[in-house]
Formats: structure tokens, C-alpha cells, sequence
């Protein structure tokens, strides 16, 4: 448990540093905005096209008595949105570090170079484009894992009891374990850290890695406030990483 605080404890300083830091606060909104617009799109369409969509999917179903194929394809459509939401959650950290990884690798660094005792913070000594390429390929991994997650909770949804009460818990807890690997990931890239190593790290510390993102992913679920929490969440996951590769914190002031 004390690690679940310190996780959440790194959250609010996050928060909490990038206020003091209008500017960079600024930066950090836009690429949020970018990415909300897609996801809106995505989500309207979703809810407007989703019954038809459930019709095409549940054919099979077609000559089942009422009231039974009414109440399957209505439970399906709602399964269906929330499906999409579970993804569009798991994955809006991802697309919106990959838009803006130059705005939140100055975040992270600032807040590195903050909570250092020495002023310093690591660099990875790499052109752009080889940053970008190594943020790309790695967030493919991030939401390739996350993708079949949400697939397995969705079918799981379905199991009677378990379905309405154990899956929704552990929804929060594993969107919280892959926000926090998909934003300390900004921080961790600079230091050199892999993948596997990096999920190593995160799974050596799991109450850690959800003190910090179960609170930030169920805030996530509104998507205004993911936009405005994204820039504070990058300052906070620097903490994190700094806390996983054992360096000493001066928390940001």
C-alpha cells in the first residue's frame, strides 16, 4: 500500500509542478486537443452507427424470438460502446505521446532536471527522427498489448455476475498499469530503456504503477479532463521513472 501512495503522491506533484509552469502547460494541451477531435469523431459514430453495426455482427441471431433478440443485441450494443470507450482510454495516451512526444520530452526533462539533486537530466543523444521512430514502434507495442486486453475483458463482460461486478475492477487496474507504462515511457526513452525492461520495471512495482494511473484513468474516462491532466500526468510519470531506476527526487518545485 505504500507504494499505491507514493504512486498517487507523484501524481498530484505532477500536477502540481506543471501549473507553476504556464508555458510548457500550454504546449502540452494541444497535442490532447488534436487527438480528443479524433476520438469524438470516433465515439459519435460509434453511438450512431453502432446499432447497425451490432445487426451486421449478431446475423446469427436473426430468428430468435422476441423479447430475447431485442434484449442480446441491445446488451451487445452497449457491450459494443464500451468496448470502444475501454480502447479509446487505453489508447489516447499513446496516440496523444505520439503526436506531441517533442512537447512532452521538454516537460519530462524540465521536470528531470527539477527533481535532480544535481540540475541534471538524461539524454538520449538522438536525432529526432530516430526519437519519433523508437516512440513510434514501441507505442505499437503498448496498444497491440492493450487491444487484447480490452478484447478479453469484452468477451469476459459477458459471463453472468462476473461480467457487471469483477471485470469493471479489473478494467480500472489494467488501464492503469498501461497509462503508466505508456507515460513513463517518455522519461525511461531518454534513459536508454527497452521495452521488456521497461514492463520488467513496471511489474516489479505494480501497486506503484497503479497508485499513479488507476486515479489518472478513471479521470481519463471524461476526455476533456485527460487533455488537461495529460501535460501533469508526463511531469508525474517522470517522478515515477526516476522512482523505478532508483534516482534520488528532489520532488519539483
Amino acid at each position: 500500500m505504500r507504494d499505491f501512495g507514493t504512486g498517487f503522491r507523484y501524481l498530484l506533484s505532477g500536477q502540481r509542478w506543471i501549473l507553476r509552469h504556464p508555458r510548457l502547460y500550454g504546449l502540452g494541451i494541444v497535442p490532447g486537443l488534436i487527438t480528443l477531435v479524433l476520438y469524438v469523431a470516433a465515439l459519435v459514430a460509434m453511438v450512431v452507427w453502432g446499432a447497425d453495426l451490432t445487426d451486421t455482427l449478431t446475423s446469427f441471431a436473426d430468428g430468435w424470438p422476441s423479447p430475447w433478440l431485442g434484449l442480446f443485441r441491445a446488451l451487445f450494443t452497449v457491450a459494443l460502446i464500451a468496448l470502444v470507450a475501454l480502447v479509446a482510454v487505453l489508447t489516447f495516451t499513446a496516440v496523444t505521446l505520439l503526436i506531441g512526444q517533442p512537447f512532452y520530452d521538454a516537460i519530462s526533462e524540465r521536470v528531470d532536471r527539477a527533481a535532480a539533486p544535481d540540475g541534471l537530466a538524461p539524454e538520449s543523444n538522438l536525432p529526432l527522427w530516430r526519437e519519433l521512430w523508437i516512440a513510434l514502434r514501441d507505442g505499437i507495442r503498448i496498444l497491440i498489448r492493450a487491444v487484447l486486453w480490452a478484447l478479453l475483458l469484452f468477451v469476459l463482460g459477458f459471463v453472468p455476475v462476473v461480467g457487471q461486478t469483477v471485470v469493471p475492477v479489473l478494467a480500472a487496474f489494467v488501464t492503469g498499469f498501461f497509462l503508466t507504462q505508456e507515460l513513463t515511457a517518455v522519461a525511461l526513452a531518454r534513459r536508454g530503456v527497452q521495452v521488456r525492461e521497461h514492463l520488467a520495471l513496471l511489474r516489479s512495482r505494480r501497486p506503484l504503477a497503479w497508485g499513479f494511473g488507476l486515479p489518472l484513468g478513471l479521470a481519463f474516462l471524461i476526455p476533456v479532463v485527460a487533455v488537461f491532466l495529460m501535460p501533469g500526468a508526463i511531469a508525474g510519470a517522470t517522478l515515477v521513472a526516476r522512482d523505478l531506476t532508483r534516482e534520488p527526487i528532489r520532488l519539483a518545485d
